[in-house]
């Protein structure tokens, strides 16, 4: 199991703090007429850091995420996000042959992140977790909000939040997380990254 932000005695499960792992250069999707990528910027904002991102890379990323990573076709076109403080998000966007195809796809992401907590649980002895649903953003033709939070028998605590959104046949996932539970999820803002997520791919 991988995550956004895991603590380091779960570094095996980690992934979105992995901009250094993210091959350098960019990929077509940066061509004109490509899905767009969130900024920085666009990104929750963390108290005391910026946001920096690495670049917009062709393929799965590496680790691949918590839950939805397995599902990622090699189509995949992903971006890696970091703080100064242990804190990381990574949009992953596939463009599908149809729009039937990019629905079903959406559809598969949604149904591991229904089950993503118990999955961690199985592949992971040691991780207890838990999710919520935060529901349906209008955007486009729709956007699916999660989060799950795992805590590890060596003490770690981690809250990751995760969007499904589909415009067309294109289909793009957020995730973001840090240390800390569902008290520090900071939903809102979430939201709001995800709706600019999805309605700037085109």
């Amino acid at each position: 199991m991988t995550s956004v932000r895991m603590s380091r005695g779960l570094c095996a499960l980690g992934a979105a703090v992995a901009v250094a792992g993210v091959v350098a250069g960019t990929s077509p999707a940066a061509a004109a007429g490509s899905p767009r990528f969130l900024a920085p910027a666009e990104l929750p904002p963390h108290a005391s850091s910026a946001w920096t991102a690495g670049p917009v890379t062709a393929g799965q990323p590496d680790p691949l995420p918590m839950c939805v990573g397995e599902a990622l076709p090699s189509i995949s076109v992903h971006r890696a996000y970091r703080t100064d403080y242990d804190t990381g998000a990574l949009q992953v966007t596939v463009v599908e042959r149809s729009e039937q195809r990019a629905k079903d796809f959406a559809a598969l992401l949604r149904k591991d992140l229904q089950d993503c907590s118990k999955k961690v649980m199985e592949e992971n002895p040691d991780v207890t977790a838990a999710q919520k649903y935060y529901g349906k953003l209008n955007v486009e033709e729709g956007a699916h909000v999660y989060g799950v939070h795992t805590e590890a028998t060596t003490g770690s605590s981690d809250i990751n939040m995760f969007s499904v959104g589909r415009d067309g046949n294109t289909v793009t996932v957020v995730q973001w997380g840090q240390m800390g539970n569902f008290a520090h999820a900071q939903v809102a803002d979430f939201k709001a990254t995800t709706i600019k997520a999805v309605k700037k791919l085109y």
